[in-house]
Formats: structure tokens, sequence, C-alpha cells
């Protein structure tokens, strides 16, 4: 039987949302049906072939991939980001394999003999770019201005949501390759911006959104108000925090639950903090903490930006979330604040969906705190720039949005610092994105993504005969709950979520639909007898008149089948007498 028409490259991308969401373009649906098919070694190699902090983003990726999973039209999308967990935790550099398997990914280095780069921080940007140039033959150093690396993802993400030690192993294998690191070093004071151009062949610039926003508002002078992202770097490098018994957090965005959530921890026994003591006796202390922590969020819950998961998290420990309330004036007493002066939300958005708050006069009410912390926004610490000239945007550095250059020819910038606040995937692609870039300008060769489309890119399929999934039940099982220790055990900054056993896994694994794998038809055998749309349990195919669709004329039909309700079950391939429809495989092939 010959093969069908081969369509093209973004066909494949569309059929496949999960990856074409991803930042750094991840083929989530190959890794979770390697863990279906029980080839957990695999399916970590995949997953992490793209990206050298696999094992963080399985605990705390944005998973964009799930807010595109087609599985999510049906029920709920797959757990894509807690399965990357799961085969992390076996071959990652937190496993018994410690970085073996991790270096696997990537194949051998070559020595560094390539045009030198240097890259001003070391967080998840500035560590992706390292990382990649090295690979490519860069030497590279990383100028990092706090004691340790890891930028946000350890100065600003909670130890509860993701530990310290994990982010050390990853990080231990990123320098493992050749990376020279010098910390604290900071730009402006041990050297200037203009000294490192003269060490290096090329900058790249990464030093994220350090500085918290605040509220010009009445009383901005007392003492008792934070920024969130200060308070979550004090924290973090484990200053105790004292925020009194009543804080109130300011801000609706996942910065705000993060800091929600660690005031609960903060202001415990430092019984909680050290882990030593007893559960008996960390249970107690968490009542010695914060009695009452409060999130104040102009939007609705709809309108809110924050994950929901983050949301149920927080007010299943006992926070309580005011939808609609905005920051009026901050209340105080002896120059201390003793409340926030909150005033009810008209509406947020104007009627060009823009960002433009309106209150309503007269419902102003006093909500008593002893620490008011806001988590209305970052920015961009650009002193260190000195007299180096660079374009500037919305507070950040101007770039290049498929390069990432800056307005200097040897400067490249990304990351929070040229987009403004995002998520750790993207910064990480970011990274890549400058690596490529900077590499381009210094070889002329293309890496990257760009590599595929300069090579030459297509669509490969192969026949998948015999093909049938209804004997797994996978259309009928549930999303899995990602397990996660209870409200009332949780103690200090433990880790919260502790991810799938090998039997919820592999569960929640069989629930993917498969998007790589496609019906397709050889309309010379096609007979129009219409058993595969009497079969199809989606009700996804069709056959209309050809001129009721623009067609052909109304002596012709054809048969349309709707891929966003594909659940690729193959009952119509199975049933189809003249064998006109197959399931086929596709994947792109690159070649040379």
């Amino acid at each position: 039987m010959p093969m069908p028409s081969v369509p093209d490259s973004e066909w494949l991308w569309q059929n496949e949302p999960c990856r074409a969401a991803c930042p750094v373009h991840t083929d989530a649906g190959a890794y979770v049906v390697a863990i279906a098919e029980g080839r957990d070694r695999d399916a970590y190699l995949i997953a992490r072939a793209p990206n050298p902090f696999a094992s963080i983003c399985g605990r705390v990726c944005a998973a964009p991939c799930e807010t595109a999973c087609r599985r999510g039209t049906v029920d709920a999308p797959v757990s894509i980001r807690a399965l990357k967990r799961f085969v992390t935790e076996r071959f990652g550099p937190e496993s018994f394999a410690a970085n073996t398997v991790w270096h696997e990914a990537h194949g051998p280095v070559p020595e560094a003999t390539l045009p030198s780069v240097g890259i001003v921080g070391g967080g998840p940007a500035g560590l992706s770019a390292a990382y990649e140039l090295r690979r490519a033959g860069h030497p590279v150093t990383v100028y990092e201005a706090a004691d340790r690396l890891g930028g946000m993802m350890v100065l600003g993400i909670p130890e509860y949501r993701l530990p310290r030690g994990l982010i050390t192993r990853e990080i231990d294998a990123i320098l493992e390759l050749g990376v020279d690191v010098e910390l604290p070093f900071k730009v402006g004071r041990d050297a200037s911006l203009e000294d490192l151009l003269a060490r290096h062949d090329s900058l790249f610039l990464a030093v994220g959104t350090g500085r918290g926003r605040d509220l010009d508002l009445p009383g901005r002078e007392l003492d008792g108000l934070l920024r969130a992202v200060e308070f979550l770097l004090n924290v973090n490098r484990g200053f105790r925090a004292d925020l009194g018994r009543r804080v109130v957090v300011v801000g609706g965005g996942n910065v705000a639950f993060d800091t929600a959530r660690t005031a609960l921890r903060a202001s415990a026994d430092d019984a909680r903090r050290a882990m030593t003591t007893t559960l008996d006796v960390a249970r107690a202390a968490v009542r010695e903490g914060v009695l009452d922590v409060t999130v104040i969020a102009l939007e609705s819950p709809e309108e809110i930006p924050a994950d929901p998961d983050e949301i149920a998290e927080a007010e299943s420990e006992g926070i309580t979330i005011l939808y609609r309330k905005g920051p009026h004036a901050f209340v105080g007493e002896a120059g201390r604040v003793i409340g926030l002066e909150t005033i009810d939300v008209e509406s947020v958005f104007d009627a060009e969906h823009r960002f433009n708050p309106t209150f309503l006069a007269g419902t102003e009410a006093i909500l008593p705190a002893d620490t008011v912390i806001l988590a209305v926004g970052q920015s961009a610490d650009l002193d260190f720039l000195g007299s180096v000239e660079l374009e500037r945007s919305r507070g950040g550095i101007q770039v290049d949005p498929n390069t990432l250059r800056t307005s200097h020819p040897r400067i490249w910038a990304g990351g929070d610092v040229a987009h403004g606040p995002r998520n750790l995937i993207d910064a990480i692609a970011d990274g890549q994105k400058a690596a490529a870039s900077i590499h381009g300008a210094a070889t002329g060769e293309i890496v990257g993504a760009d590599a595929g489309a300069s090579a030459g890119v297509h669509v490969e399929l192969r026949r998948r005969p015999g093909y049938r999934r209804l004997s797994t039940g996978y259309d009928a099982i549930a999303r899995q709950a990602v397990p996660a220790t209870p409200s009332d055990r949780r103690v200090g900054f433990a880790e919260v979520e502790v991810g799938y056993d090998a039997q919820g896994a592999w569960l929640e694994s069989l629930r993917c639909l498969r998007c790589f794998d496609n019906v397709m038809l050889d309309p010379d055998l096609c007979i129009l007898c219409g058993l595969c749309v009497d079969v199809c349990p989606p009700n996804c195919i069709t056959i209309a008149r050809a001129d009721h669709i623009g067609l052909g004329d109304e002596s012709q039909s054809v048969l349309l089948l709707d891929e966003d309700l594909c659940i690729r079950c193959g009952l119509c391939v199975n049933r189809c007498p003249p064998g006109a429809l197959s399931m086929v495989h596709a994947r792109e092939v690159t070649h040379a």
C-alpha cells in the first residue's frame, strides 16, 4: 500500500501543540509515551536533550505545554511537568545516576578554542547560554554578583517548591563542561562593563529583574512595608523575617502567592526551619508563626494571573484571598504600618482590554496588618552599564527579538532584563537563542532551532500497522493528582509536592493522545462508505459535499477529520473495508 502524501513541518507542529508551546520545544509527547511504554531512561534523555534544567523544570516550570495539551479539550491536560519530574528523579543529577545520564544527553564537548564569551548573571538565562556556548566550543566565564549561582531559582523561588540541593546539582553539571565562574563579582564594582568587553569577544547580559516596585500611596514611608522580591531574597538566604502575626500581600501574580506562602513559614519557630526536631514539635511551631496571611488582588478569580494550582495550594494552607480589592493607602501609627486601606475595584481592564483599573469611591476599608508586602512588579537595575550606551525599553534593555543582540554589536541581552519578568522556561530559551546568535556572529555557523531550517527539515511518515489503543482504557483515565504533603503536615520549608510513584506516572502517561500519530487517507482507495463516521467515538469524522466547503462541485464528496477532536483510538483505521485509512507516525527529519 502506498504511503499517504507527506504534509509539511508546519502541519506537524500544529498537531503537536505541547511541543510548539514549549519555549525550548521539548518533545513532551515523546517522553510521556516513553514512560507509558516503560522506557523511563529514554524518557529522561528526551526531556533533558533540549533543556539543561530538566530536573528543575520538572518541579517549577509554568508548563505552557499543559495549557496547550489537546487532552485538555477532552477532560484535563496531561500532567506533563510532573511526569518530567518522575523521570528526572530516576536519571537526573538528583538520582543515583548523579550526572552520568545528564551528560549523556549532550554528547562530546569540544575544546574551548572559539572566541571568548562573558556572561553577566548566573541565573537560568545566563547558565543556559553558558551551557550552549561551551558545548559549541567557546570559553565561557559567568560573572555573578551574589555569592551563589542560580539567580532567582535559588534566591526567588521558595525552598518548599524547589530544593536547594537540586539546584546545586544541576548547576554543577553545567560547570563540569568547563564553564568558568567569578563570584561574588558585581559589574560596576569589581570591574566595569568596558573592562569585560576588553576581556571577551562578546558579552551576554542576563542580570534579571531583582528590584521590586513600590506603590506611590500615602504612608509609603512607614516601617513594615516590604517588597516581595527583596523579602524572598532574604528568606532564601537564610535571614529570619520578623513579620508579626498579620501579613497582607498586595498583588495577584505567582510572586504574590510565593510571598504569602513563604510568610507562613518564615515567621515560625526556628525548629521549623532547621527541621531537626520531631514532627510534633515542628507542627506546634507552625502555631507560633503568622496567624493571619491575606492576599489582596485587583482581579476577580477569573482574571487573576496566578496559576490555579498555586491559588489552591495557598488556600489549603489557610491563606485568605480577597478579590477585586485595590490598595488605597498605608495606615500607620508611631511610624510603623498597622494596616492597609483598601478600595473596591470597579474594573481592571478598559474597553481595549488594556490594564487600567478603576475604583469605586466610598468603599474604602482598613485591613489590619503588622507587615504589608508588595508583589506588584519588578524592574531591572541597570546601573552596572556605566558609560556603555545601550538602547533601553520599558525599564530594560532593547534587543532584536530574533537574535537578542543589543544596539552594541558585541553585546547581547536576554531573560527578564530584556523582556520583563517571565517564566523560568522562557529565560532558559533566551539563553539558547542568545548562544546561537553569539556563536553565529563569531563563526558564521547556524546552531539551535535555526540550524534545522537551514539544513532542510521535512516530515517523515512511518505506518503503524495494527494500531489500536482502546484496550488500555486511556480515554477513560482521569488526570492523576500529583501527590503532595497534606497541608496539616507541611512543616518549615520542606518540599510540598512529592511527585508520582511508578503506578501513578504510568497511568498519567497513558492519557496522552499521541498527537504525533495521525490518521491519513488514500483518496484513491476510499469508497465513501461512511463506516469510519459511524465508529468514531468523538464524532470527529464527517462526510460532506465538496462544494459546501469550497472544494469541487455538488457531485463530489469529501471526508473531513477534525484533528482537534481526534483521540487517536484507531477504530476508523481498523474498520475501513478498503484500507483507505491508515495510522502513521510523523516526525521531523533534518538533512544536512
